[in-house]
């Protein structure tokens, strides 16, 4: 489907390629479409596999060059200043990722802009005391050894990132990569190049040598994306995003036996005991389901109640649910657009098919009537079902819009056996006042990360990932540094 375009298309997004913005080499280009009105704003310069190619090889001469010679101190030093430099252009990074997303502007100045800056800088703290290890060992001759290792940067490492949280995903692993010593070829979402395309601007402004940092555009069988996980050169490969694109890359970094770092899919279960606060209760998953319009890997689709509470949380919910009007303009209640027509009409097949499977719809279920400049964007309402049986096809699989089912239960063995009833294994809440039930609970979760009476609180340095077919490898503080270097054992003769 072609978009129309804006009467004031005039803006081009370029590769940047060893400090330089370029066009795609083979002349290619594709439409930048805003998701709140439906029109294309921008064109987007595809990278060709030449392209990619020149990416990759600065980023390898990069490592030979002054880069690869800093300290960790003057290294740390450019990381802080790119993540001052961020927050002086706040407005330009906020204007660029708004454009792409469709996103409301209090999200994107709240969550997306500020944590863009945040990675970068706590990264920088985080390096400086990377531990390391040291042993005195005895030898067979009576004498002493010393054994202690060292850190080096893994070298080239591709970045794809995902549409959902464009500025703030990309920099949780261009950050650490860079404060690690590495050099990245980043390719973002075909769906959002904007935020990534900028932050080249700022990299050449506090004086980021040549090749740290590159970004191509494109998509991924036969384009940029296939063309960088492809490439023999790149060292490492971490990716964000679904399942079945995270498994045929895995495919590729196979043949080259390269270390990769996923944060995949989800379907992730809340549970809500009767002793639970309901007002936090409620405030905490209406902000888990429809945040982001759902778009969140963290999000909630699963809701699980014990029964003596279910009909006045449904009520509360729904309740909720109903004061999220979509739109983009207007105050925090608003609701914004599915990143795309393609993924409004998978989300809206998932709406469709809850009710074929017998599915009571308690709100939403459609697409909004929404008049004026964003009728064309990609909106639709915010969903809650209950009568949602375990097996159905919107209890099994990742949706990635604002809905969730909502299901009774009766005691605390049958919820944890249903909650971690899925291959996936990302996140989990649990919701109760008594809290040597919460640690009991929550230490049962087959998940990487779990809240109790919260949802999305984050300290950046704790580990991060997901297990089953949520992903591969952790990340934050310590944990990015560990994937993000290469450790050498020295051992010395006393």
């Amino acid at each position: 489907m072609t978009s129309p375009a804006s009467p004031s298309v005039t803006e081009t997004i370029l590769n940047f390629i060893d400090g330089s913005y370029r066009q795609g080499s083979d002349g290619k280009s594709f439409p930048n479409i805003d998701p709140a009105t439906g029109l294309q704003i921008g064109l987007v310069h595809e990278a060709s596999e030449a392209d990619v190619a020149d990416a990759v090889a600065a980023a390898k001469a990069a490592l030979k060059g002054p880069w690869g010679k800093m300290t960790t101190a003057e290294r740390v030093k450019l990381i802080a200043a790119v993540a001052t430099e961020i927050e002086r252009r706040a407005d330009d990074f906020l204007a660029a990722e708004v454009a792409d997303t469709g996103k409301p502007r209090h999200v994107a100045s709240h969550i997306d802009i500020p944590r863009g800056a945040a990675n970068f800088r706590m990264f920088a703290d985080v390096v400086s005391t990377m531990p390391g290890e040291s042993f005195n060992t005895s030898t067979p001759d009576g004498g002493q050894a010393l054994n202690y290792t060292v850190r080096k940067p893994k070298g080239v490492v591709a970045v794809v990132c995902p549409w959902n949280f464009p500025l703030l995903l990309m920099t949780w692993k261009v950050g650490p990569a860079l404060a690690c010593g590495n050099t990245v070829v980043v390719k973002p979402s075909e769906e959002t190049p904007r935020t990534a395309a900028l932050l080249g601007e700022v990299m050449n402004a506090v004086g980021m040598p040549k090749g740290v940092y590159n970004v191509v555009h494109g998509f991924g069988p036969g384009s940029a994306g296939e063309f960088l996980t492809s490439n023999p050169d790149v060292d490492a490969i971490t990716f964000t995003g679904e399942t079945g694109t995270g498994q045929a890359i895995m495919q590729k970094a196979a043949i080259g036996v390269r270390d990769i770092s996923f944060e995949l899919g989800g379907k992730n279960p809340a549970i809500v005991f009767a002793d639970a606060d309901l007002d936090k209760a409620v405030e905490g998953l209406s902000r888990s389901v429809f945040l982001n319009t759902g778009q969140v890997c963290l999000g909630t689709e699963r809701v699980y109640v014990e029964r003596p509470i279910f009909n006045a949380f449904v009520a509360r919910m729904a309740a909720a649910a109903q004061g999220f009007k979509p739109g983009v303009t207007g105050d925090r209640a608003y609701l914004g657009p599915l990143i795309s027509a393609e993924h409004r009409e998978k989300v809206l097949g998932y709406y469709r098919r809850a009710v074929e499977d017998g599915a009571t719809v308690v709100t939403g279920g459609g697409v909004p009537e929404i008049s004026g400049a964003e009728a064309g964007g990609f909106f639709v309402e915010p969903t809650l079902w209950i009568d949602v049986a375990h097996g159905d096809t919107v209890m099994r699989e990742e949706i990635f819009g604002p809905c969730c089912g909502i299901v009774p239960f009766d005691s605390e063995d049958e919820v944890i056996a249903l909650a971690n009833d899925t291959v996936y294994g990302l996140c989990a809440s649990i919701w109760t006042e008594n809290m040597s039930r919460g640690h009991r609970v929550a230490a049962a979760m087959d998940v990487g990360v779990c809240w109790v009476n919260s949802w999305f609180l984050r300290d950046l340095r704790t580990a991060f990932g997901g297990s089953g077919h949520s992903g591969i490898g952790r990340e934050g503080g310590v944990h990015s540094l560990e994937f993000y270097t290469e450790i050498t054992n020295i051992c010395v003769k006393l």
